[in-house]
């Protein structure tokens, strides 16, 4: 039951509220909308690098209820003076390089920082979920894109619209996938740290391969990544994690004095 709960909510989170968000922005006039939307909505990929091209068959609650959202959305321009921009994220990891800016929710859930939280003893291991995909080493492979570019593509999103441009979808990627037990063995290189690692069935609804052709989002908006390095994605992240002990325990002594 908890399960069903959970996998409803993302058509309240992303679904419903990006409705009601449409309408406000009828009410107040805004007519500039930047999207964020996800790889998951190509669902399971015969060819790599995906395209916006490709057709969109998404497997599992979030790609579908984001999927919805791009509809509602593109529904809605068609009937106002409402230009979108939809950028469809493939898997943001990384940090603020400066350790000032990073992720800040208690769990970890996607590989990387889980590893980077196994790598610092707050996890006592990483699973790998489903090691007989159809890839090369048997885990699923993702093309990871550091937050900080993709801060980048929602800035010259935001130009782009400012400058009168029409209504567009982009890939938010560098083109290039990593396996599972790439990423995890790169955390433990970095790191210096050989955490255990449990392999564990496959999650319903992972497919085994996605990787973006950024090609569109390059020549349309002109975006030019500057991190495209799992290395340098992964240093980041475990720099912000060590960072992120210190600054809690700062906000604890601040709140304390306070």
């Amino acid at each position: 039951m908890l399960q069903f709960k959970c996998r409803l909510a993302y058509y309240a989170n992303n679904t419903r509220n990006t409705l009601n968000l449409l309408r406000c922005c009828s009410i107040m006039g805004v007519n500039k909308f930047i999207f964020s939307s996800t790889a998951a909505v190509y669902g399971e990929v015969k060819d790599n690098p995906v395209t916006e091209s490709n057709p969109t068959q998404p497997i599992n609650p979030y790609g579908r209820s984001k999927l919805m959202s791009e509809w509602l959305i593109q529904d809605y321009a068609a009937v106002s003076s409402l230009n979108y921009v939809i950028l469809r994220y493939f898997n943001v990891a990384g940090s603020e390089p400066s350790g000032l800016l990073g992720q800040m929710s208690p769990n970890a859930t996607h590989l990387i920082r889980a590893a980077c939280d196994a790598a610092l003893k707050r996890k006592p291991e990483v699973r790998i979920f489903g090691t007989d995909f159809p890839t090369p080493d048997g885990t699923a492979i993702r093309d990871y894109i550091h937050v900080e570019d993709l801060a980048t593509a929602h800035l010259d999103a935001l130009d782009y619209l400012e400058k009168g441009g029409e209504s567009q979808i982009f890939n938010c990627g560098y083109g290039q996938g990593y396996s599972v037990r790439q990423v995890i063995e790169r955390v433990k290189a970095i790191s210096g740290v050989d955490f255990p690692v449990i392999a564990a069935p496959r999650r319903p609804g992972d497919p085994a391969c996605v990787a973006a052709c950024a090609d569109k989002i390059h020549r349309v908006l002109g975006w030019q990544p500057k991190h495209n390095d799992l290395d340098e994605i992964i240093n980041t992240t475990i720099a912000w994690e060590k960072q992120k002990n210190n600054l809690a325990s700062q906000r604890h002594i601040n709140m304390a004095y306070a």
